[in-house]
């Protein structure tokens, strides 16, 4: 288009040293004409994408990756006039992302509507527009372009791998001992009844109770006598290990995968050991607790049921190992306030005896610790598991390795070591 408007500008600028040189006024009509062209031209321009209005619904801000995201879309043509021809461009930095679209012919007061699907094939938090509106005249010499104000964000979860059994220590428990506190949630465990409150759940009202006192009563509960678990993702910056050659998302996000396989990477590794985990464990109906540096600090406490289970996958969602906090460090830093029984799982790829010795510690003190180490070697590091994971078997510590290209779903389902 610039082009066009400069053979246009150098015609006009000839045509008239044509018209002073010879005095004809054909020359000057000519520039007139020409010039007449240029500012109609930049008139319809900026009356093609006036009077436009875009507009994105999503079907939710919530996705994991593997899953689509689903999208539609409203162009309104608010003006009486047609619109030849317009160009939606979506600026969202969602990989994969591509609903931008040209729409030949606009009628007047008329809309069009349409729908994208984006598999999410990475983890993270993006956001989805702004939007940007181009147009332009018939004759190719201006372009204009809108864009919407804001955007939406969206959240993608890391994948969560079917884990068919997990040989934690929690697994050798026939249970634990009573805890004398109430329980928001149905458990086994009744405790006695109470008058009914506004938001209790009509399940939770005893008949024969309330039969009785003729009022409404409902039944408490205690928390299941079964131990706590917790998992400790490590996400130290002193423990990664990636391949050469990796992408980031957005520059500084996660790991941009080259096909279905997880990434050569050991963040990407531990954040979807995490993940499966945490499914696992909340569909078990155990109190699941997490704790990690991601590289700021995040702590749920115990707690059962699908909320817990998206606080942990919104974390992980967006963690990255940039932690300055080892391993052992924050063992030291959180462990102290969990209590005896407790079932902790450390997930790492540190060969750093440091956090065996605070694993140990923690058996001493009567929890129950676990480990599932990272192969370094196996993601293009250095080290040799083989140290670590003697000491582990000698504090009798369960053990699960993983190497990269193990398919994960069968490696946390076999036997400790």
């Amino acid at each position: 288009m610039p082009n066009r408007r400069n053979a246009i500008y150098t015609f006009i600028i000839i045509c008239l040293l044509a018209g002073l040189l010879t005095g004809r006024a054909f020359f000057f009509s000519l520039s007139f004409i020409l010039g007449t062209l240029l500012i109609l031209a930049l008139i319809w321009s900026w009356f093609a994408v006036a009077r436009i209005t875009v507009s994105r619904k999503t079907r939710t801000r919530r996705a994991q990756v593997g899953r689509t995201l689903g999208e539609a879309f409203q162009i309104r043509n608010k003006s009486f006039l047609p619109k030849l021809w317009l160009e939606v461009q979506d600026y969202s930095d969602l990989p994969g992302h591509k609903v931008s679209q040209v729409i030949p012919l606009l009628g007047g007061r008329a809309t069009h509507r349409w729908y994208a699907d984006t598999e999410c094939i990475v983890r993270g938090e993006f956001t989805l527009g702004p939007m940007g509106i181009s147009s332009g005249d018939p004759f190719g010499l201006f372009n204009k372009e809108r864009r919407t104000s804001g955007g939406l964000h969206v959240i993608v979860y890391p994948q969560t791998l079917p884990v068919p059994r997990f040989d934690s220590p929690a697994n050798m428990l026939s249970g634990g001992e009573p805890r004398r506190q109430r329980s928001h949630t149905i458990t086994t465990n009744a405790a006695g009844v109470r008058e009914y409150a506004p938001g209790d759940s009509f399940n939770r009202i005893h008949w024969a109770s309330s039969a009785r006192k003729d009022r409404l009563m409902v039944k408490e509960f205690e928390i299941d006598p079964l131990t706590d678990v917790w998992l400790l993702p490590d996400f130290s910056a002193h423990t990664l290990v990636e391949a050469p050659g990796l992408i980031h998302v957005n520059g500084d996000g996660a790991v941009l995968p080259r096909g279905s396989a997880i990434p050569q990477s050991t963040e990407e590794y531990t954040v979807v050991i995490a993940a499966s985990l945490a499914n696992y464990f909340v569909e078990q109906k155990r109190a699941l607790g997490f704790t990690a540096y991601v590289p700021h600090r995040e702590v749920y406490q115990p707690e059962r049921g699908h909320r817990q289970l998206l606080h942990i996958l919104e974390t992980l969602a967006v963690a990255r190992s940039k932690s300055v906090y080892t391993l052992a460090e924050t063992m030291s830093l959180e462990t102290p306030y969990m209590s005896r029984g407790t079932t902790v799982i450390a997930i790492t790829a540190s060969l750093d005896p440091e956090w065996i010795f605070e694993l140990q510690v923690l058996a001493k003190k009567g929890m129950r610790p676990m480990a599932i180490l990272l192969d370094p070697a196996t993601f293009g590091g250095y080290g040799n598991v083989d140290d670590p994971r003697s000491m582990l078997r000698l504090g009798k510590i369960p053990t699960l390795t993983i190497s990269y290209g193990d398919d994960l779903s069968a490696a946390l389902s076999q036997n400790t070591i």
